[in-house]
């Protein structure tokens, strides 16, 4: 008996042991699900609300373009002999850019001088002659008939003096198409042709070209649905456009004013292309640039501002997040924002 009753206290203590090491070792794991490690605390930026005039902007994509481009060609024929103006140089109106050999031109202009004094002489002789015929006509010493056939000659030497005037008079225009002068204020092109090419009037390729950048124009679209509200900002003044990157929208470049929309609205993409122009004094806008366009149609007085990092997109649209004076370590969500 004794025997027995020493093996079964063992089991039971046995038992017991077992069931408060599996309650101890369960505690343990709950107690380890039930406290995470801290999450590391996010870093919040605050701003204060401002009260400010407010633009409003509409945003269209376009591309900068010249505001006259001018293809220098040859109205002469011959060896192009100078290119005063460098590539890429700024030049002024009547600049000389180009020049052809006017020896040939030369000549010809002295040719058709030499042709008028030769003329001029004839027709001094034959009117000289006149007057002795006219005065023996009055005493009968001199038929009619020979006062006429003088008279035709004389007419006769006039029209051709008048002749070697005009000879003379292409010839200096052929000469000064020798010397190619900038029609307007702009930049130079690439070189086309150098120097030594045989040009000629008939000939389709340009020697350079000009564009004039200062000022410059950016032409651009935006929706049809817009063009009423350009119309109205037209209708009480000047239109600010300013112009910013085409690769970062939030850097303006510079600022201009609306010249006019197109005429007609493109049936195919539903918008419609409007052009504004620009100062351009710092050269920042260039002929074929991409950029964003911004037209100020209106301006909100008093508006209450907030960055735009801080507005969020949700489920339910546009909101915010206050921070509240009551609790500073915690924010809540604010109402929704106008779309």
């Amino acid at each position: 008996m004794t025997l027995r009753l020493s093996l079964g206290i063992f089991v039971l203590m046995a038992a017991l042991g077992g069931a408060g090491w599996w309650r101890l070792s369960g505690t343990a794991d709950t107690a380890q699900a039930a406290d995470p490690p801290p999450q590391p605390r996010i870093p919040v930026k605050t701003a204060p609300v401002q009260v400010r005039d407010v633009p409003v902007l509409l945003n269209g994509l376009g591309t900068v373009q010249a505001l006259n481009v001018v293809e220098v060609k040859a109205q002469a024929n011959g060896t192009l002999i100078a290119l005063p103006a460098r590539e890429g140089q700024e030049v002024h109106k009547d600049d000389i850019v180009a020049e052809i050999d006017p020896r040939p031109y030369k000549a010809a202009l002295d040719q058709a001088m030499a042709q008028r004094n030769e003329d001029l002489a004839m027709l001094r002789s034959a009117q000289l002659d006149l007057q002795r015929f006219q005065r023996l006509a009055k005493q009968s010493f001199a038929p009619l008939q020979q006062v006429d056939d003088q008279q035709a000659m004389v007419d006769k030497l006039v029209a051709a003096v008048a002749l070697d005037n005009a000879a003379i008079e292409t010839a200096r225009i052929n000469l000064d198409y020798c010397t190619i002068r900038a029609p307007m204020d702009g930049r130079i092109s690439l070189y086309q042709l150098n120097v030594g090419n045989l040009v000629l009037a008939a000939n389709q390729t340009g020697i350079i070209s000009i564009t004039q950048d200062k000022p410059i124009t950016v032409v651009f679209t935006l929706p049809e649905a817009d063009l009423a509200r350009v119309q109205a900002a037209q209708a009480k003044g000047t239109v600010p456009v300013e112009v910013a990157s085409g690769n970062d929208s939030t850097h303006i470049i510079t600022t201009g004013t609306l010249l006019t929309p197109n005429n007609t609205i493109d049936t195919t993409t539903g918008t419609i292309s409007l052009k504004a122009i620009f100062d351009n004094a710092d050269d920042h806008l260039w002929p074929g640039q991409f950029v964003n366009a911004s037209v100020q149609v209106n301006t909100l007085k008093n508006a209450v501002t907030v960055p735009v990092p801080a507005v969020q997109h949700g489920p339910d649209g546009l909101f915010i997040y206050v921070k509240t004076q009551r609790h500073r370590r915690s924010a809540r969500r604010a109402g929704r924002l106008p779309g």
